[in-house]
């Protein structure tokens, strides 16, 4: 049967889709386990096994739940395997494009004084997330690609997708890490109250306009405190999402340990998309050297968050333009999961000749590899443009 929806909060079941085929048995006794009292099942979308399905055919018996001594075990999430990121970047730039238009009709509504339903954003999460859990960085980098026309809506899509991933590499459980994908796709929600001319000017603001722009934590909190069935975490991330360790952060000025784990996540997933996009009054940075300055912020964020951050995304993120010893030059296109310091990368051009090369991809991670990074490369130094292109497999 194909269950259609759930009568309870999607935080109530351990299932990351709240819409799929129930193939097994196991299945069954997770939702039997999960406690949720009743679903609905959308006929067309079922298989047929040894007869056609109707309303008026009686409808098979459900299992009886096994007794306490001999339970079933509530079921894990199937985790997909992971895809190189060529491959999940069509899928991701499809779902990038069917979301920029939702997401910002969504927040538009929300601007336009409509009240949030929780409803409304969990397939998104569960898209977002799906998409983290075959590859942590394609979609991340894919986002991060946003104009500054439409950097409010996107910023919201990247923070739920670095979220995921981020409690996915320090080993959150299921139920924790969807929330924290929708801590992040809704951190900034109190933006939709600042007007519209502060919110885009393209310069730098005024104390006032600051003033008014420092008080989007508390009315996104209000804003989220009237949408029922949202749990904590999310309002938790939404008002503190930019605290600091050492205490200089707002609205609170709250301190180390006094900032919850999910918020001080939130804080580093906020600032690095928002220092690595193109914003209203200033040009995007590189992602690696985002990195590294991020790491020179003392008292910003949580240091054993933020190197978990790091091993997430790589000291060289996707898109980063390096310099190998060999005397090529290359761009990252994906992480490699056994070194944060040998990443694939395609090579395109030669230091030596000044000449493009025939493209290849270089895995540095191989045994057989015998080349490495010397240093990572600013594209406007040597006059790169376009090089989406190369790691979006354009090129």
């Amino acid at each position: 049967m194909f269950v259609q929806s759930f009568d309870s909060s999607w935080f109530n079941h351990p299932f990351w889709r709240t819409k799929f085929l129930v193939e097994d048995q196991a299945t069954v006794a997770g939702i039997l386990e999960s406690g949720v009292k009743h679903i609905w099942i959308d006929e067309s979308k079922s298989r047929v096994i040894g007869g056609a399905m109707s309303p008026s055919a009686p409808a098979p018996s459900a299992p009886a739940p096994a007794s306490p001594a001999r339970a079933a075990a509530p079921v894990k999430p199937q985790r997909e395997q992971r895809v190189e990121l060529e491959v999940e970047v069509h899928k991701a730039a499809q779902l990038v494009g069917r979301m920029r238009g939702e997401v910002t009709t969504l927040f538009t509504e929300v601007r336009m004084g409509k009240a949030l339903e929780v409803d409304q954003v969990l397939p998104f999460v569960e898209e977002v997330s799906a998409s983290v859990q075959r590859n942590s960085v394609a979609l991340v980098s894919l986002a991060r690609l946003k104009t500054k026309d439409d950097y409010t809506f996107m910023h919201s899509v990247s923070v739920c997708a670095l979220m995921v991933a981020l409690s996915r590499q320090i080993g959150l459980s299921e139920e924790e890490t969807r929330q924290a994908g929708v801590a992040g796709m809704l951190h900034d929600i109190g933006k939709m109250a600042i007007p519209l001319d502060i919110l885009n000017k393209p310069g730098s603001l005024t104390d006032n306009e600051f003033a008014v722009v420092r008080k989007h934590p508390e009315q996104g909190f209000a804003m989220l405190s009237e949408c029922k069935g949202l749990g904590d975490v999310p309002l938790d991330v939404c008002l503190h999402h930019h605290e600091k360790m050492d205490g200089s952060g707002y609205p609170k000025g709250l301190s180390g340990e006094q900032i919850t784990r999910m918020a001080r996540m939130g804080a580093i997933c906020d600032v690095y998309d928002a220092i690595t996009s193109t914003r209203a009054y200033k040009q995007a940075w590189d992602p690696s050297a985002s990195i590294q300055r991020m790491s020179q912020w003392k008292g910003s964020f949580d240091p054993d968050l933020f190197q978990s951050f790091v091993r997430c995304i790589g000291i060289y993120p996707v898109g980063t333009l390096v310099k190998l010893e060999s005397g090529k030059m290359g761009v990252v296109i994906d992480q490699n999961p056994r070194s944060l310091i040998k990443p694939r990368v395609k090579v395109f051009y030669s230091i030596t000749t000044g000449m493009p090369v025939n493209r290849y991809v270089l895995d540095l991670a191989s045994p057989d590899c015998g080349d490495k990074i010397v240093s990572r490369e600013l594209a406007e130094k040597w006059g790169f443009e376009n090089l989406q292109d190369l790691w979006m497999g354009n090129a």
